[in-house]
């Protein structure tokens, strides 16, 4: 499908979820009295309008950062997602109907149905707002709980390259911070409590550990540093760390976009994680090693290739019969990564899981896996790995649903 038949494509959506989501209401109080009627349309309408909007003003302002902002925008998500989902049921009795009327025409006609068409439009009606419900309560549930409610998921990997001394290594994964859009302190200080109680032996965060600027993440700067480890932890830059979505004619130009990069950069250090820009470190057991190769953000579909893969690879030890390459955008993995058979496990996150969605057993759906091949979870090609993980914040949508924040604790055994 053209990009560019999917602006229209939602517009449509967004026109018949507001036409249906009238139709809705509307037969659903025919019978009252038309004093209730005319309160309960009126009601609908505003509180429509309202949120519409809220949820513009709060999306066009997002650069001045206010907590309330994010749960406007939030908001008219749940309204439109209800409203859509009312949509499937009323447009297909719509199309029932006019098939119905076309053989009527063409047959003649065979007697009076007007009854049982209306109470078939008031069960109707009943069900798709029942239906629309699901997704509203589900967001709003999202933003309120969903979006700190953290969850550690745990990979077993086998590999009959790994050396034997690494044999039961616990690799632990977090990526996707957003730390511009946390309110306060106390979630990420559950999130790193978490994260020490699953004593890892190497920690690596993938990317993205802001919306855009570097001081979104200095108030939580002490936080962070408290992620224990033995050893270094290793982290790599992500697209929105790059501020690339910011207009920076209006904030100083180029000079303060190289700025706000180099000052995430120090804020990494400051942390005290250690900054891979397409390079590669060795973490040594018992004389035998393992590589780790960190690249800067290289995505298909329009997204700015910074990383060098080639030059992390050249940087890593030939010595390590094992590597693990940490890149943000799991597309890196089809359009470059299978190029290099040695990498045995690649980490990457950015995808979010779309920050909603279905996450069963036995069922795994969401938005995002229409524009990405790999986006969440465990993939496999050959002998090579790639993981992806959901991220630990959220941005845009003030919440999750389905696709919890993660913490993944991977354990490496030798085949």
């Amino acid at each position: 499908m053209s990009r560019s038949v999917i602006p229209f494509i939602f517009f449509a959506l967004v026109i018949a979820g507001e036409w249906y989501g009238f139709q809705a209401v509307r037969t659903l109080v025919q019978n009252s009295s038309p004093a209730t009627r005319r309160l309960t349309l009126a009601v609908y309408w505003v509180l429509t309008v309202v949120i519409w909007g809220l949820g513009i003003w709060a999306m066009s302002n997002r650069r001045q950062h206010a907590s309330f902002k994010s749960y406007f925008g939030g908001l008219l998500l749940a309204m439109l997602a209800a409203k859509i989902v009312i949509v499937i049921p009323l447009l297909l009795e719509d199309l029932t109907r006019v098939a119905r009327w076309a053989v009527q025409a063409l047959s003649g006609p065979k007697g009076s149905s007007e009854g049982r068409a209306i109470s078939r439009s008031e069960f109707l009606s009943k069900a798709a707002l029942v239906v629309g419900a699901v997704p509203f309560v589900s967001l709003i549930w999202g933003m309120v709980k969903g979006g700190t409610d953290y969850t550690v998921k745990r990979v077993t990997l086998r590999f009959p390259n790994l050396p034997a001394s690494f044999d039961g290594f616990k690799l632990l994964q977090i990526s996707d911070l957003h730390t511009g859009s946390f309110q306060s302190k106390e979630p990420l200080q559950r999130a790193v409590t978490l994260i020490n109680q699953q004593q890892a032996d190497l920690v690596f965060m993938t990317g993205d550990l802001v919306n855009n600027y570097a001081h979104e993440v200095e108030e939580h700067i002490d936080t962070l540093a408290g992620i224990k480890s033995s050893l270094p932890i290793y982290s790599i830059l992500g697209n929105h760390d790059y501020a690339d979505y910011v207009n920076w004619a209006e904030e100083g130009g180029a000079e303060a976009k190289t700025a706000n990069l180099a000052r995430i950069k120090q804020n990494h250090a400051k942390i005290g994680w250690e900054l891979l820009l397409d390079e590669a470190r060795t973490v040594e057991r018992n004389g035998e090693k393992i590589a780790i190769l960190g690249v800067q953000n290289w995505g298909a579909r329009g997204f700015t290739q910074y990383g060098k893969l080639d030059k992390a690879h050249a940087a890593a030890d030939p010595t390590a019969p094992f590597k693990i390459l940490l890149s943000h955008d799991p597309s890196h993995w089809d359009e470059q990564v299978h190029g290099y058979e040695d990498i045995d496990l690649t980490l990457s996150g950015h995808t979010h899981g779309m920050q909603f969605g279905v996450n069963l057993p036995f069922l795994k759906w969401s938005p995002v896996q229409y524009a990405y091949k790999q986006w969440a979870g465990l993939y496999q090609r050959g002998r090579q790995y790639l993981y992806v993980n959901a991220g630990l914040g959220f941005i845009g949508y003030h919440g999750r649903v389905g696709f919890l924040p993660e913490i993944t604790v991977f354990e490496l055994r030798r085949a």
